[in-house]
């Protein structure tokens, strides 16, 4: 019989990842520059001219695949894509430990 763990809101944290919050800031992200570009009609040629980062990196960001592409960069891809990035610092919930996350 096969056994079935329920998990938790992160799958990287799941999977044992050091920088599980970094990665899943990371993947949320990319879902949100993706949907922009869907939006838009945008190829990733189109992409990439407006990023400042080679084709290659934008599907490599857009596959999950993260490695040299940091959450600055993101952001500012988000800012070409017009949109608004505004980071908030705020306490934990009594209780609960402190995370990074994506609000869109």
């Amino acid at each position: 019989m096969i056994k079935i763990h329920e998990g938790s809101t992160n799958v990287y944290a799941d999977l044992g990842r050091a920088d599980a919050d970094e990665m899943l800031v990371k993947a949320q992200l990319a879902t949100k520059i993706a949907a922009l570009m869907t939006r838009r009609r945008m190829t990733q040629v189109q992409a990439s001219h407006l990023f400042g980062m080679p084709q290659p990196k934008v599907s490599a960001m857009l596959r999950g695949r993260f490695r040299g592409i940091s959450e600055e960069k993101m952001m500012r891809c988000l800012l070409a894509l017009g949109q608004h990035v505004e980071i908030v610092v705020k306490p934990a919930r009594k209780g609960q430990a402190a995370t990074l996350s994506v609000a869109a």
